[in-house]
């Protein structure tokens, strides 16, 4: 007697392959991703290898501790055009607006700590909110906005120094220049800070709504606004923070040196941005992080040491070889932003 039920038909080997297929893509774009959000990581664990074994001196604790203060300063400019870049947007006045937060923080050191820290976040952030509401809510272009506020920045910076022939010392010994003196198990205070500031931005980027928004806006300003989302209250907001932590950086800066110097801040601008492509994040914004930021501000810092242990180069140098990592950079992120599509 035959059963009444029929057998289960066995599954098409023709589902199998596109399965495979597609898990193999799914891999490649897994690694296409790590490779650009991370891949810096690497080249500058393998500069750092190397140069131990080539130059003694690399190695040893004391250069750790000059190289990462020395790229302390543009490491907290560099998180704040991290947050400006992952928007689709840029930032040209931080090199200006970092000068200034300087001469303002040593000017205002001789009535103490709180004010040489509040003076110049309020104007460096008050830069900041021009940028953003001028490019946000009057649609002007990022570049020029900027470019506008860089030169008034600087332009200010110069007023206040009688073109720059006057220059504000900080009180020896005063809270403030400890601030940028100070020393935690052999490291400055500003390596400390800038860490923690890294921390703080990390989280916020990847476990906040506004770190979420920053991407969705970077992505798709249209399809962000389609969502719900405040977009130019979102750019306005970085803009602001990219002015504070500049303004920030430069207040470091002047404790650290004790004295608001005028002709520091040129160029560096330009720094901040390759710090940041070359970290991974793309220059089109809707996508980035922080951490590979700090990867780039090191590899940076790590190859100006380098040219100082060579001695017979010139410190020019390093504009070189900067320029030429963020050739390979943007190319190889272009190579992997077609790869990821085509998976």
């Amino acid at each position: 007697m035959k059963s009444l039920t029929s057998p289960r038909p066995a599954a098409a080997p023709a589902d199998a392959p596109p399965a495979a297929a597609a898990a193999a893509a799914f891999d490649r774009q897994r690694i296409a991703s790590l490779v650009q959000r991370q891949g810096v990581f690497a080249v500058l664990l393998a500069v750092v290898l190397v140069s131990s074994f080539v130059f003694p001196s690399f190695g040893t604790l004391d250069n750790a501790r000059g190289v990462t203060v020395q790229a302390s300063f543009l490491s907290v400019v560099a998180l704040g055009m991290t947050l400006v870049i992952i928007t689709g947007g840029i930032d040209l006045s931080v090199g200006s607006v970092f000068a200034l937060g300087g001469v303002l923080a040593a000017w205002a050191s001789q009535y103490g700590l709180v004010p040489a820290l509040l003076l110049p976040l309020a104007v460096c952030g008050a830069v900041g909110l021009l940028n953003g509401l001028l490019i946000a809510r009057a649609g002007m272009a990022p570049f020029i906005v900027t470019l506008a506020t860089l030169l008034a920045a600087r332009g200010l910076l110069l007023s206040l120094t009688h073109e720059g022939a006057t220059t504000y010392l900080v009180p020896r010994g005063s809270a403030f220049a400890e601030l940028g003196q100070g020393t935690v198990g052999g490291f400055g205070y500003p390596v400390l800070i800038a860490v923690a500031l890294f921390a703080v931005g990390g989280l916020v980027l990847q476990r906040t709504s506004f770190g979420q928004a920053l991407f969705a806006v970077g992505g798709s300003a249209d399809a962000a606004t389609l969502m719900g989302l405040p977009v130019a209250r979102t750019r306005v907001l970085v803009y602001v923070l990219s002015g504070l932590l500049a303004g920030f950086a430069g207040a470091l800066n002047a404790a650290r040196l004790s004295s608001g110097v005028t002709i520091i801040g040129v160029g560096m601008e330009l720094d901040a941005i390759a710090a940041v492509v070359i970290g991974g994040t793309l220059l089109v914004g809707g996508a980035g992080s922080v951490s590979g930021t700090l990867w780039g501000v090191l590899l940076l810092a790590v190859i100006q040491n380098l040219i100082n242990q060579i001695g017979s180069l010139n410190s020019s140098y390093q504009s070189v070889v900067s320029g030429g990592f963020l050739i390979v950079v943007v190319v190889a992120q272009r190579y992997l932003a077609r790869a990821r599509l085509t998976t």
